[in-house]
């Protein structure tokens, strides 16, 4: 099936709830949801940021420092890369949880949950392109709203075991993602990485 990537962004963001019940129905392969959704759209906080922190630059009022090309160009591929990674991966977790909360394995239904409530974090990653926007990039924070919405429907869950799947499918976000986004900021040069 082919994804209509405006539609579904758009559809996502304003009716999230009927499109939940939409994507349920939908058939997808692992490449389908990779090629047609989650390529396009991880691209944006990835190539934003390359653009903010090498091209326009960090900084204040007085004084503007730009990551050199190469190092922002490394930083970029790999956030690229390892934001793709991490969907697969936190995939693996709800679907591996999911006999735990009462749910069905299923890690297709899993791929699709975690790919499209994504959408608001990839989408907020615009954000980067100005440095100094970079707080609303906080706005992706809706993805959690999208994830909790989604995963009693495409996961087949109870109401009861909701809230504790989300939590833990929560935890789990938080911990491939910093893990995955502190080796990214490796390709940064020391003096440009805060730490």
């Amino acid at each position: 099936m082919k994804i209509d990537v405006v539609d579904r962004v758009k559809m996502m963001i304003q009716q999230p709830a009927k499109e939940w019940e939409l994507i349920d129905r939908e058939e997808y392969t692992v490449k389908d949801l990779f090629t047609e959704y989650a390529m396009i759209l991880a691209a944006i906080p990835a190539v934003a940021g390359f653009i903010g922190n090498s091209i326009v630059g960090l900084g204040g009022y007085l004084s503007n420092y730009r990551i050199p090309i190469p190092a922002g160009i490394a930083h970029m591929v790999l956030e690229y890369l390892f934001s793709l990674g991490s969907v697969y991966i936190i995939a693996l977790v709800v679907d591996g949880f999911a006999p735990t909360f009462g749910a069905k394995k299923n890690f297709l239904q899993a791929l699709k949950l975690v790919v499209f409530s994504s959408t608001a974090f990839w989408l907020a990653g615009i954000f980067s392109l100005l440095p100094a926007m970079m707080i609303l990039g906080l706005l992706g924070l809706y993805s959690l709203y999208l994830l909790y919405l989604g995963l009693p429907l495409l996961m087949n869950v109870h109401k009861d075991n909701t809230l504790p799947y989300f939590a833990v499918v929560v935890v789990a976000s938080l911990v491939v993602n910093v893990v995955l986004f502190s080796i990214t900021a490796l390709a940064i040069p020391g003096q440009f990485r805060g730490f």
